[in-house]
């Protein structure tokens, strides 16, 4: 038997929950019961929440999209768009984070700040990360989607948003959806002609990091890129 959320006693109600013991005691369900607002005919909100972690689990929910959403019966167009609204706007409250790296050679610190970019992507997704001369991150650029390979992304398209940022420095990071991380022929000779073309532009990349699931491979790391001033 459904019940309303109304049946539900007042102090178990997810707002009330909210208000009285903070956001941090409730359950995913409940947070997106309280966007959601109401329910349907024959389902409660809690219940309609439930419906849409069972089709979006919470580490995929970022996927999700308008026209998918509206397939989820009680969920109409806009109750899609204000979902929608709101895990961008939580994107880009977390990419406000990365504007804190300040070490350009820790590579692990990078990995840890930018995974969240390749969350179920199954495609490879080519990111640049510009800095200025201080070390300070001035922008997340994504850059090419499909194989990472020299013929596919120029080095031109790298460097002149490195030139439009007045960026001293650049990593590069992309994924590979197997979870293997090892450098494929074509990352290598990718990361060779960047780096030449950063020494002619006195643009230094810095590194480029290839990451999976779980683990991140770094070119900096295994020495096959060489700074040769000391970064601090």
């Amino acid at each position: 038997m459904t019940y309303k959320i109304k049946e539900i006693p007042t102090t178990e109600r997810p707002r009330e929950r909210l208000k009285n013991y903070g956001p941090e005691s409730l359950s995913d369900s409940e947070l997106l019961a309280i966007i959601l607002k109401t329910g349907t005919k024959n389902k409660n909100v809690l219940e309609l929440a439930l419906d849409v972690l069972k089709v979006y689990p919470l580490k995929e929910i970022t996927n999700a999209t308008v026209p998918l959403l509206t397939k989820i019966s009680g969920i109409g167009e806009v109750k899609a768009l204000e979902l929608i609204t709101i895990l961008e706007l939580g994107k880009r409250i977390y990419k406000k984070e990365i504007k804190k790296l300040q070490s350009l050679s820790n590579s692990k610190e990078i990995y840890f700040y930018t995974r969240y970019l390749f969350i179920k992507k199954h495609q490879e997704h080519l990111y640049a990360l510009y800095f200025n001369s201080k070390q300070e991150l001035l922008e997340t650029k994504l850059l090419f989607k499909g194989t990472v390979s020299e013929s596919t992304v120029h080095p031109r398209e790298l460097f002149k948003e490195a030139f439009n940022l007045s960026a001293s420095y650049i990593i590069c990071i992309h994924n590979h959806p197997s979870n293997d991380t090892t450098p494929s022929k074509a990352d290598i000779l990718f990361t060779e002609s960047i780096i030449k073309t950063g020494v002619i532009h006195g643009i230094k990349v810095i590194d480029h990091l290839i990451v999976g699931e779980d683990n991140f491979y770094s070119f900096y790391e295994q020495k096959k890129i060489y700074i040769e001033e000391e970064l601090c």
